[in-house]
Protein backbone atom coordinates (compact mmCIF):
# COMPACT_ATOMS: atom_id res chain seq x y z
CA UNK A 1 0.00 0.00 0.00
CA UNK A 2 0.93 3.43 -1.34
CA UNK A 3 1.12 6.03 1.66
CA UNK A 4 0.07 9.08 0.91
CA UNK A 5 2.00 11.75 -0.11
CA UNK A 6 0.62 15.52 0.79
CA UNK A 7 1.93 18.10 -1.63
CA UNK A 8 1.99 21.77 0.37
CA UNK A 9 1.90 24.92 -2.25
CA UNK A 10 4.48 27.15 -0.91
CA UNK A 11 4.26 31.02 -2.19
CA UNK A 12 7.80 32.90 -2.68
CA UNK A 13 8.02 36.44 -2.78
CA UNK A 14 10.60 38.04 -5.10
CA UNK A 15 12.37 41.14 -3.28
CA UNK A 16 14.25 43.26 -5.85
CA UNK A 17 17.40 44.54 -4.36
CA UNK A 18 18.30 47.42 -6.45
CA UNK A 19 22.17 47.37 -4.90
CA UNK A 20 22.52 43.45 -5.04
CA UNK A 21 21.09 43.25 -8.65
CA UNK A 22 23.57 42.06 -10.91
CA UNK A 23 21.86 42.85 -14.28
CA UNK A 24 21.28 46.51 -13.09
CA UNK A 25 22.74 48.95 -15.21
CA UNK A 26 25.71 50.74 -15.10
CA UNK A 27 28.25 53.07 -16.66
CA UNK A 28 31.76 53.22 -16.57
CA UNK A 29 33.06 56.42 -14.40
CA UNK A 30 34.79 57.78 -17.34
CA UNK A 31 32.25 57.19 -19.83
CA UNK A 32 29.74 58.87 -17.18
CA UNK A 33 32.14 62.10 -16.93
CA UNK A 34 32.21 62.68 -20.38
CA UNK A 35 28.44 62.29 -20.56
CA UNK A 36 28.16 64.64 -18.13
CA UNK A 37 30.23 67.13 -19.56
CA UNK A 38 28.54 66.82 -22.90
CA UNK A 39 25.24 67.83 -20.99
CA UNK A 40 26.87 71.27 -19.73
CA UNK A 41 30.46 71.77 -20.86
CA UNK A 42 32.51 73.07 -18.20
CA UNK A 43 33.79 75.38 -20.30
CA UNK A 44 30.55 77.53 -19.47
CA UNK A 45 32.12 77.68 -15.59
CA UNK A 46 33.75 80.75 -14.38
CA UNK A 47 37.68 80.91 -14.46
CA UNK A 48 37.58 80.65 -10.25
CA UNK A 49 35.40 77.88 -10.15
CA UNK A 50 36.87 74.15 -9.33
CA UNK A 51 34.55 71.83 -11.24
CA UNK A 52 34.76 68.34 -12.93
CA UNK A 53 35.80 65.33 -11.24
CA UNK A 54 37.43 66.09 -8.33
CA UNK A 55 37.44 62.82 -6.17
CA UNK A 56 37.80 59.73 -8.25
CA UNK A 57 38.53 56.27 -7.09
CA UNK A 58 40.99 53.80 -8.57
CA UNK A 59 40.30 52.74 -11.97
CA UNK A 60 37.94 50.84 -13.09
CA UNK A 61 35.33 52.53 -11.24
CA UNK A 62 31.73 51.63 -12.53
CA UNK A 63 28.60 53.45 -11.39
CA UNK A 64 24.96 51.84 -10.92
CA UNK A 65 23.96 55.09 -8.69
CA UNK A 66 24.23 58.70 -9.25
CA UNK A 67 23.27 61.11 -5.90
CA UNK A 68 22.38 64.74 -6.24
CA UNK A 69 22.87 67.07 -3.89
CA UNK A 70 23.40 71.01 -3.48
CA UNK A 71 25.90 70.71 -0.50
CA UNK A 72 28.02 67.87 0.37
CA UNK A 73 28.45 67.87 4.25
CA UNK A 74 28.79 65.31 6.17
CA UNK A 75 25.42 64.51 6.72
CA UNK A 76 24.98 63.90 3.17
CA UNK A 77 27.50 62.12 2.66
CA UNK A 78 26.46 59.76 5.66
CA UNK A 79 23.36 59.25 3.57
CA UNK A 80 24.87 58.49 0.04
CA UNK A 81 27.02 55.78 2.01
CA UNK A 82 24.08 54.14 3.36
CA UNK A 83 22.50 54.60 0.03
CA UNK A 84 25.87 52.39 -1.53
CA UNK A 85 25.84 55.30 -4.01
CA UNK A 86 29.17 55.34 -6.30
CA UNK A 87 29.41 58.82 -7.40
CA UNK A 88 27.94 62.15 -5.88
CA UNK A 89 27.35 64.94 -7.63
CA UNK A 90 27.67 67.85 -5.74
CA UNK A 91 26.32 71.21 -6.94
CA UNK A 92 28.70 73.22 -4.79
CA UNK A 93 32.37 71.86 -5.20
CA UNK A 94 33.35 70.40 -1.78
CA UNK A 95 36.96 71.32 -2.23
CA UNK A 96 37.23 74.53 -3.93
CA UNK A 97 40.50 75.76 -2.21
CA UNK A 98 43.53 73.76 -2.36
CA UNK A 99 43.91 70.89 0.49
CA UNK A 100 47.73 70.96 2.08
CA UNK A 101 46.80 67.96 3.75
CA UNK A 102 44.11 64.96 3.99
CA UNK A 103 43.59 63.80 7.76
CA UNK A 104 40.64 63.69 10.18
CA UNK A 105 41.10 67.43 11.27
CA UNK A 106 38.41 69.18 9.18
CA UNK A 107 35.40 68.17 7.77
CA UNK A 108 36.31 69.06 4.18
CA UNK A 109 39.06 66.72 4.57
CA UNK A 110 36.38 63.58 6.30
CA UNK A 111 34.78 63.78 2.99
CA UNK A 112 37.38 63.04 0.77
CA UNK A 113 38.65 60.31 3.64
CA UNK A 114 35.58 58.22 3.33
CA UNK A 115 34.79 59.17 -0.19
CA UNK A 116 37.81 56.80 -1.06
CA UNK A 117 37.93 54.71 2.06
CA UNK A 118 34.21 53.86 0.61
CA UNK A 119 35.22 53.85 -3.43
CA UNK A 120 32.82 57.02 -4.07
CA UNK A 121 33.70 59.48 -6.58
CA UNK A 122 32.57 63.27 -6.43
CA UNK A 123 31.67 65.75 -9.35
CA UNK A 124 31.02 69.02 -9.37
CA UNK A 125 29.65 71.30 -11.86
CA UNK A 126 28.32 74.62 -10.25
CA UNK A 127 28.86 77.59 -12.28
CA UNK A 128 28.68 75.06 -15.34
CA UNK A 129 25.47 74.64 -14.78
CA UNK A 130 24.53 78.78 -13.54
CA UNK A 131 25.51 79.27 -17.18
CA UNK A 132 23.82 76.80 -18.69
CA UNK A 133 20.77 77.26 -20.99
CA UNK A 134 19.14 74.52 -18.79
CA UNK A 135 20.40 75.05 -15.98
CA UNK A 136 19.47 76.41 -12.37
CA UNK A 137 19.02 80.06 -13.55
CA UNK A 138 16.43 79.17 -16.13
CA UNK A 139 14.91 76.86 -13.78
CA UNK A 140 14.64 79.57 -11.41
CA UNK A 141 13.42 81.79 -13.94
CA UNK A 142 10.38 79.59 -14.31
CA UNK A 143 8.69 80.28 -11.08
CA UNK A 144 8.04 84.04 -11.88
CA UNK A 145 5.37 82.90 -14.49
CA UNK A 146 2.90 80.47 -12.98
CA UNK A 147 0.32 78.43 -15.23
CA UNK A 148 -2.50 81.06 -13.58
CA UNK A 149 -0.85 84.02 -14.91
CA UNK A 150 -2.14 85.32 -18.22
CA UNK A 151 1.79 86.92 -19.16
CA UNK A 152 4.17 85.11 -20.81
CA UNK A 153 7.73 85.51 -18.89
CA UNK A 154 10.82 85.81 -21.58
CA UNK A 155 14.45 85.93 -20.41
CA UNK A 156 17.78 86.05 -21.28
CA UNK A 157 21.23 85.82 -19.97
CA UNK A 158 22.85 88.94 -18.07
CA UNK A 159 26.15 88.53 -18.94
CA UNK A 160 26.39 85.91 -21.68
CA UNK A 161 29.21 83.32 -21.93
CA UNK A 162 31.58 83.26 -24.64
CA UNK A 163 32.62 80.28 -26.78
CA UNK A 164 35.39 78.50 -25.55
CA UNK A 165 37.41 79.02 -28.69
CA UNK A 166 38.19 81.50 -31.29
CA UNK A 167 36.26 81.05 -34.65
CA UNK A 168 39.59 81.71 -36.40
CA UNK A 169 43.34 80.88 -35.26
CA UNK A 170 45.21 83.31 -32.53
CA UNK A 171 43.97 85.74 -30.41
CA UNK A 172 44.85 88.71 -32.24
CA UNK A 173 45.05 90.27 -35.19
CA UNK A 174 47.83 92.32 -37.01
CA UNK A 175 47.34 94.73 -40.12
CA UNK A 176 49.68 96.90 -41.95
CA UNK A 177 50.17 97.98 -45.60
CA UNK A 178 53.37 96.92 -47.91
CA UNK A 179 54.70 99.13 -50.93
CA UNK A 180 56.94 97.20 -52.92
CA UNK A 181 57.25 93.05 -54.14
CA UNK A 182 60.51 93.10 -52.53
CA UNK A 183 59.57 94.24 -49.07
CA UNK A 184 56.58 92.32 -49.27
CA UNK A 185 58.34 89.23 -50.09
CA UNK A 186 61.14 89.93 -47.25
CA UNK A 187 58.13 90.48 -44.01
CA UNK A 188 56.34 86.95 -45.52
CA UNK A 189 59.58 84.94 -45.13
CA UNK A 190 60.25 86.41 -41.80
CA UNK A 191 57.04 85.73 -40.20
CA UNK A 192 55.98 82.54 -41.34
CA UNK A 193 58.63 81.17 -39.35
CA UNK A 194 57.43 82.33 -36.43
CA UNK A 195 54.97 79.27 -34.57
CA UNK A 196 51.61 80.37 -34.82
CA UNK A 197 50.83 83.11 -36.99
CA UNK A 198 49.20 82.56 -40.91
CA UNK A 199 49.65 85.12 -43.46
CA UNK A 200 47.12 86.59 -46.01
CA UNK A 201 47.54 89.84 -47.98
CA UNK A 202 45.68 91.39 -50.85
CA UNK A 203 46.14 94.19 -53.26
CA UNK A 204 44.53 98.02 -52.18
CA UNK A 205 44.79 101.08 -53.51
CA UNK A 206 45.61 104.48 -51.91
CA UNK A 207 46.39 107.76 -52.71
CA UNK A 208 47.53 106.57 -56.32
CA UNK A 209 48.94 104.01 -55.27
CA UNK A 210 49.49 100.17 -55.38
CA UNK A 211 49.88 98.76 -52.06
CA UNK A 212 49.24 94.94 -50.11
CA UNK A 213 47.81 95.14 -47.14
CA UNK A 214 49.12 92.41 -45.16
CA UNK A 215 46.74 90.56 -41.93
CA UNK A 216 48.80 88.24 -39.92
CA UNK A 217 46.21 86.43 -37.12
CA UNK A 218 48.34 85.53 -34.13
CA UNK A 219 48.67 84.43 -30.31
CA UNK A 220 49.30 86.21 -27.33
CA UNK A 221 52.71 84.86 -27.38
CA UNK A 222 53.93 84.96 -31.02
CA UNK A 223 52.42 88.91 -31.09
CA UNK A 224 55.76 89.74 -29.31
CA UNK A 225 57.90 88.53 -31.80
CA UNK A 226 55.84 90.32 -34.65
CA UNK A 227 55.98 93.59 -33.18
CA UNK A 228 59.61 93.08 -32.37
CA UNK A 229 60.09 92.36 -36.22
CA UNK A 230 57.91 95.14 -37.45
CA UNK A 231 59.43 97.79 -35.17
CA UNK A 232 62.66 97.90 -37.00
CA UNK A 233 61.22 99.35 -39.96
CA UNK A 234 59.64 102.88 -39.29
CA UNK A 235 57.90 102.63 -42.89
CA UNK A 236 55.56 99.21 -41.27
CA UNK A 237 55.35 100.16 -37.84
CA UNK A 238 53.50 103.47 -38.36
CA UNK A 239 51.06 101.77 -39.96
CA UNK A 240 50.42 98.80 -38.46
CA UNK A 241 47.21 98.04 -36.67
CA UNK A 242 46.85 95.34 -33.99
CA UNK A 243 43.10 94.06 -33.05
CA UNK A 244 42.39 91.88 -30.20
CA UNK A 245 40.30 89.33 -31.32
CA UNK A 246 37.04 88.15 -29.35
CA UNK A 247 35.40 84.89 -29.03
CA UNK A 248 31.77 85.20 -29.71
CA UNK A 249 29.03 85.29 -27.66
CA UNK A 250 26.77 82.68 -26.67
CA UNK A 251 23.04 84.15 -26.79
CA UNK A 252 21.54 81.55 -24.71
CA UNK A 253 24.12 80.85 -21.73
CA UNK A 254 25.55 82.94 -18.95
CA UNK A 255 25.04 84.73 -15.83
CA UNK A 256 22.44 85.40 -14.07
CA UNK A 257 18.48 86.13 -16.34
CA UNK A 258 16.62 88.85 -17.40
CA UNK A 259 13.17 88.42 -17.75
CA UNK A 260 10.51 90.00 -19.03
CA UNK A 261 6.95 89.75 -18.43
CA UNK A 262 4.48 90.48 -21.28
CA UNK A 263 2.06 91.81 -18.39
CA UNK A 264 3.22 93.76 -15.27
CA UNK A 265 1.97 91.93 -11.76
CA UNK A 266 1.94 93.37 -8.82
CA UNK A 267 4.92 92.91 -6.59
CA UNK A 268 2.93 91.13 -3.51
CA UNK A 269 2.17 88.80 -6.38
CA UNK A 270 5.80 88.09 -7.73
CA UNK A 271 6.41 87.39 -4.00
CA UNK A 272 4.07 84.27 -3.58
CA UNK A 273 5.10 83.14 -7.15
CA UNK A 274 9.07 83.15 -5.97
CA UNK A 275 7.84 81.16 -2.51
CA UNK A 276 5.37 78.52 -3.83
CA UNK A 277 8.22 77.94 -6.77
CA UNK A 278 10.98 77.45 -4.46
CA UNK A 279 8.53 76.01 -1.24
CA UNK A 280 9.82 78.49 1.11
CA UNK A 281 7.18 79.68 3.59
CA UNK A 282 9.12 83.36 4.33
CA UNK A 283 11.56 85.42 2.34
CA UNK A 284 13.73 88.54 2.95
CA UNK A 285 12.44 92.02 1.16
CA UNK A 286 13.71 95.18 1.00
CA UNK A 287 11.94 97.59 -0.76
CA UNK A 288 12.78 100.06 -3.49
CA UNK A 289 13.18 103.67 -2.40
CA UNK A 290 9.34 104.70 -3.66
CA UNK A 291 8.37 101.25 -3.80
CA UNK A 292 4.72 99.41 -1.99
CA UNK A 293 3.92 95.79 -2.46
CA UNK A 294 1.19 97.04 -4.94
CA UNK A 295 4.40 98.23 -7.27
CA UNK A 296 4.56 96.80 -10.64
CA UNK A 297 6.85 94.35 -11.41
CA UNK A 298 7.06 93.82 -15.46
CA UNK A 299 11.25 93.30 -15.55
CA UNK A 300 13.34 90.94 -13.09
CA UNK A 301 16.74 90.27 -12.64
CA UNK A 302 17.42 87.09 -10.76
CA UNK A 303 20.75 84.98 -10.08
CA UNK A 304 20.58 81.98 -8.34
CA UNK A 305 23.06 82.12 -5.39
CA UNK A 306 24.81 84.84 -4.26
CA UNK A 307 23.98 87.66 -6.65
CA UNK A 308 25.97 90.71 -5.89
CA UNK A 309 28.47 90.81 -8.45
CA UNK A 310 25.97 89.28 -11.45
CA UNK A 311 23.06 91.77 -10.93
CA UNK A 312 24.88 94.61 -9.77
CA UNK A 313 24.43 97.89 -12.35
CA UNK A 314 21.71 95.74 -13.82
CA UNK A 315 18.38 97.94 -14.89
CA UNK A 316 15.04 96.07 -13.52
CA UNK A 317 12.11 96.23 -10.85
CA UNK A 318 13.37 93.45 -8.97
CA UNK A 319 16.27 91.19 -7.96
CA UNK A 320 16.28 87.92 -7.10
CA UNK A 321 18.84 86.08 -5.38
CA UNK A 322 19.77 83.59 -2.97
CA UNK A 323 22.25 86.27 -0.87
CA UNK A 324 23.98 89.84 -1.12
CA UNK A 325 25.68 91.93 0.91
CA UNK A 326 24.35 94.50 3.10
CA UNK A 327 25.86 97.64 1.00
CA UNK A 328 24.41 95.81 -2.29
CA UNK A 329 21.09 95.74 -0.92
CA UNK A 330 21.15 99.44 -0.04
CA UNK A 331 22.73 100.48 -3.09
CA UNK A 332 19.69 98.88 -5.19
CA UNK A 333 16.84 99.63 -2.74
CA UNK A 334 18.35 103.82 -3.43
CA UNK A 335 17.78 102.99 -7.09
CA UNK A 336 14.24 102.01 -6.72
CA UNK A 337 14.64 98.42 -7.25
CA UNK A 338 13.14 95.68 -4.98
CA UNK A 339 15.14 93.12 -3.68
CA UNK A 340 13.77 89.58 -2.45
CA UNK A 341 16.70 87.10 -0.30
CA UNK A 342 15.60 83.26 -0.03
CA UNK A 343 19.00 82.22 1.28
CA UNK A 344 21.72 81.00 -1.19
CA UNK A 345 20.93 77.59 -1.77
CA UNK A 346 17.23 77.89 -1.63
CA UNK A 347 17.42 79.25 -5.09
CA UNK A 348 19.04 76.02 -6.01
CA UNK A 349 17.76 73.08 -4.44
CA UNK A 350 14.78 72.75 -6.44
CA UNK A 351 16.43 72.57 -9.28
CA UNK A 352 17.70 68.97 -8.53
CA UNK A 353 14.11 67.11 -9.29
CA UNK A 354 14.23 69.02 -12.98
CA UNK A 355 18.20 67.84 -13.33
CA UNK A 356 17.38 64.45 -12.11
CA UNK A 357 15.09 64.06 -14.87
CA UNK A 358 16.92 65.64 -17.56
CA UNK A 359 19.83 63.22 -16.66
CA UNK A 360 18.33 60.36 -17.09
CA UNK A 361 16.82 61.42 -20.56
CA UNK A 362 20.60 62.32 -21.39
CA UNK A 363 21.89 58.79 -19.85
CA UNK A 364 19.30 57.45 -21.15
CA UNK A 365 18.24 55.16 -17.96
CA UNK A 366 21.60 53.58 -17.99
CA UNK A 367 21.92 54.33 -14.21
CA UNK A 368 19.70 54.76 -11.10
CA UNK A 369 19.49 58.31 -9.96
CA UNK A 370 18.73 59.88 -6.65
CA UNK A 371 18.00 62.78 -5.00
CA UNK A 372 19.63 63.49 -1.29
CA UNK A 373 16.88 63.68 1.46
CA UNK A 374 19.29 65.03 3.78
CA UNK A 375 20.62 68.15 2.01
CA UNK A 376 19.41 71.36 2.89
CA UNK A 377 20.13 75.48 3.71
CA UNK A 378 22.13 75.85 6.53
CA UNK A 379 20.09 78.88 7.57
CA UNK A 380 16.47 78.88 8.81
CA UNK A 381 13.98 81.00 10.32
CA UNK A 382 13.88 80.42 14.38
Amino acid sequence: MLSSVRLIRRTVRLVHNPVCNPSRSFMDLKVLVSSLNDFASLSLAESWDNVGLLVEPSPPHTVHTLFLTIDLTEQVMEEALQKKVDLILSYHPPIFRPLKRITWKTWKERLVIRALENRVGIYSPHTAYDASPQGVNSWLAKGLDTIFSLGVCTSRPIHPSKAPTYPTAGTHRVEFSVNGTEDLDKVISVVKDITDVSVTSFSTRTDEEEQTRVSLNCSQEALMQVVAFLSQSRQFYQKTEILSLEKPLLLHAGMGRLCTLDESVSLATMIERIKRHLKLPHVRLALGVGRTLESPVKVVALCAGSGSKVLQGTEADLYLTGEMSHHDVLDAASQGVTVVLCEHSNTERGFLSDLRDMLRAHLENKIDIILSEADRDPLCVA
